[in-house]
């Protein structure tokens, strides 16, 4: 058995180890040394994310039983992608696959924050009024579907590696653990770091409440997209332990807390401009933004 077969035939135990282990280290992280004191209860807020992310997986699990490692063994039966009319070494592919990959997802959350309608859906993630490991993995159902279509299409058009794509779901769930948890580097160590990765400390600023710096830092992964595209803020004008999380005007708990309300999020409100340009900030566009904040 090559080691392509190897990780085809147990894609999903892979994934899974690499999910519990890194859940488990964090999750101990964050209480052994919290970043910011939680404001609602620990157990009421796993329990209701975490059962998002059960709902999930069971939904995709059921849309899509081959998931994105299927796609691409048929992508590579087939010869279809960029990849499959080059010849590459093994590890070169790889390579490009993941960075090709990483890049999608910056894309997509640039997406999801300019138009009005993916805001809704992903004003879930952002309705999260702590931000912890579990954050990591909120998203609503339709997103994820559409996260995944995504991530197909992605796959055919570039002929990902087998190897590459399950490497690359292995990362996308490690690094949302990281990068959501309530933890910290020294400070020297995480000026290193985020010149190469997303750490906890660049993108809890996304999760702030105020618009321009949730706007900002939307990398997952590798941090050179946010500093390529003038997207990146270096720290919350508030400072990391009182900056507030969240969204302003979905504070209650049966929204930002309880998952009948996160599932039904999305189709709340009316739908209105969403100013994702909005690079700069006073104490006037701070107020006024309040209202572009209930999408």
């Amino acid at each position: 058995m090559t080691f392509a077969d190897f990780v085809t035939r147990y894609e999903l135990a892979i994934r899974l180890v690499f999910f519990f282990g890194i859940f488990a280290l964090m999750a101990w992280w964050e209480i052994k040394a919290p970043r910011r004191q939680l404001t609602i209860s620990r157990t009421i807020r796993w329990v209701n994310n975490l059962g998002l992310v059960f709902l999930n997986s069971f939904i995709i699990r059921l849309l899509f039983p081959a998931a994105a490692v299927g796609v691409a063994v048929f992508a590579a039966e087939n010869s279809w992608g960029l990849l499959n009319y080059y010849e590459l070494t093994p590890p070169i592919a790889i390579l490009v696959s993941v960075v090709a990959m990483d890049f999608i997802i910056y894309l997509q959350h640039v997406l999801v924050h300019a138009v009005p309608t993916l805001w809704r859906l992903h004003r879930v993630h952002h309705a999260d009024l702590d931000y912890d490991v579990t954050t990591g993995a909120r998203f609503h159902p339709i997103e994820i579907i559409l996260s995944m279509l995504i991530k197909f299409a992605t796959i055919v058009v570039l002929g990902a590696p087998v190897v590459a794509v399950v490497i690359f779901e292995v990362i996308l769930n490690a690094m949302a653990m990281f990068n959501h948890g309530n933890v910290g580097l020294p400070q020297w160590l995480d000026r290193i770091v985020r010149l190469f990765v997303v750490t906890p400390d660049m993108h809890r600023v996304h999760h702030s409440v105020e618009d321009n710096e949730t706007n900002s830092n939307f990398g997952f992964n590798l941090s050179i997209w946010d500093r390529l595209f003038g997207t990146y803020i270096a720290q919350p004008r508030a400072g990391h332990t009182n900056m507030t999380i969240g969204i302003h005007k979905y504070r209650q708990p049966k929204w930002a807390t309880w998952l009948p309300g996160m599932l039904a999020l999305p189709f709340i409100g009316k739908i209105s401009g969403y100013a994702i340009n909005r690079r700069e900030w006073s104490k006037q566009d701070g107020q006024e933004n309040e209202s572009d904040s209930t999408l």
